[in-house]
């Protein structure tokens, strides 16, 4: 049986314990939002968790490891016109994450890595960074967890080369992970143009809609998933960030 490694299903002389050992804490961040006509609207936090728990357990036999509860809201204004979606604005981001902080610093624990699973939290994430550093002593460090594959997720893919949004990729993370959420009878509906000028990143920036993008909620297509791929997927992910808590980069 794996090491339990997940805060909340820990007691707290065995999270005093962690600290003790200098555990590196994991904090998953994600998101709720729309995720197309397949999907519910937990995927990021949902495979954020799955992903830190499964790197967790890999790495825990070499480095003390423990993974916080995930933070489930974040980031999220372009997906509100569909619906079914929870936002930040900046400051309550903050503000909310440096509270997380600021109780894991007052259990004795000395290093974070906020691991992201949502790219709409990437810019606030890496702006919150010096503030952190200025407002607690911990060492906080922040990857997505799509950034840190073992090998290139890509040679796995029909049509993309990375993750996009509720597409071939999270679709099939979603058949390995929770199955039973995955509106199977709807798939056939959940992909997107393939107008480059539909592509989601513009220069010059800009804010837009996800609904500019995209009528139907996906930017990619999630007819290319299968749970074949999901595995295989879920392990790169999972194994690279094992790869970065066994690596030794964490402890500067």
């Amino acid at each position: 049986m794996p090491e339990r490694v997940m805060w909340k299903e820990l007691t707290a002389e065995e999270l005093r314990a962690k600290a003790a050992a200098d555990a590196m804490v994991i904090l998953p961040v994600g998101s709720i939002e729309q995720h197309g006509p397949h999907l519910p609207v937990g995927v990021d936090t949902i495979l954020t968790e799955a992903v830190c728990r499964a790197a967790a357990e890999e790495a825990a036999a070499n480095v003390p490891v423990v993974v916080a509860p995930t933070v489930w809201c974040g980031m999220a204004e372009h997906h509100m016109a569909f619906g079914g979606t929870f936002t930040f604005d900046i400051p309550t981001y903050r503000a909310s994450l440096l509270a997380f902080l600021r109780s894991i610093e007052r259990h004795g624990f000395s290093r974070v890595l906020i691991i992201n699973g949502h790219g709409g939290n990437t810019a606030a994430l890496n702006a919150f960074l010096p503030d952190f550093a200025r407002e607690t002593g911990l060492r906080v460090f922040t990857a997505g967890y799509f950034d840190l594959p073992r090998t290139d997720i890509a040679p796995l893919l029909e049509d993309q080369k990375g993750v996009q949004h509720a597409c071939e990729v999270e679709t099939s993370l979603m058949m390995v992970v929770a199955p039973d959420l995955v509106r199977h009878e709807r798939i056939a509906e959940a992909f997107s143009g393939r107008d480059p000028r539909n592509e989601w990143r513009t220069v010059p920036a800009r804010f837009r809609s996800f609904k500019e993008v995209t009528t139907s909620g996906v930017n990619g297509d999630a007819r290319r998933a299968s749970r074949a791929k999901g595995e295989k997927i879920l392990e790169s992910l999972a194994g690279g960030l094992a790869d970065l808590l066994k690596s030794g980069r964490l402890s500067a």
